[in-house]
């Protein structure tokens, strides 16, 4: 059942993707209508449930045309966590009280996950709801916007890491078996074996 819960999307796409050896965000895919890159295979997907989109990128990232509102991290490789504070931070000043947060190297992400997300987000009020397949995914995961300021207040203490978030407010967890769709790339390898959603 699609949740009627409005939301905007934060797309990380400044990671340091040490593991790959290169920027992940520009990476080409074969998408469902040709080819194109991961960042906009991302975009692309989140934005048929997600308004406004925010991609989150790192100071002089180059980033292809998008769909979406760029951000810039004001500090370079400090983790997801400063990133993630500043797209909540946009999309509550947007006006939505809620946000997917998602990392930029998840090629079969689709919006079943979402609305997975969606609907407890919206009857439980936790201020995070993670897919949880043996492990918490916390970039595919529904954020309270608000919770920006926590995220300054964590950053202030010298935290960097997402558990730190997830572990200082309310979090429920979804049980879900492990699918493509919630799959991170880290090697080219991983890439070739995923098959992007075919988008409608």
């Amino acid at each position: 059942m699609t949740s009627s819960l409005s939301l905007a999307a934060v797309v990380l796409a400044g990671g340091a993707s040490r593991r790959m050896g290169r920027d992940k965000a520009t990476l080409p895919v074969d998408g469902p209508s040709g080819p194109l890159t991961l960042v906009e295979l991302v975009v692309s997907v989140v934005r048929l449930r997600c308004d406004p989109v925010f991609v989150v990128a790192a100071p002089g990232q180059a980033l292809p045309s998008l769909d979406a509102i760029v951000l810039r991290d004001e500090i370079l490789g400090v983790g997801p966590l400063l990133a993630t504070g500043r797209g909540l931070r946009a999309a509550a000043e947007a006006g939505r009280t809620h946000a997917f947060v998602s990392a930029v190297d998840m090629p079969a992400l689709t919006t079943e996950v979402i609305d997975t997300l969606a609907g407890p987000a919206q009857r439980s009020g936790a201020e995070v709801v993670l897919p949880w397949d043996g492990r918490d995914h916390y970039l595919a995961g529904i954020y309270r916007t608000s919770l920006h300021t926590v995220v300054a207040e964590l950053l202030s203490a010298g935290e960097r890491s997402m558990r730190a978030l997830v572990n200082a407010v309310d979090t429920q967890r979804i049980v879900l078996p492990e699918q493509p769709a919630l799959a991170n790339v880290n090697t080219t390898d991983d890439l070739a074996a995923i098959q992007p959603p075919r988008l409608v």
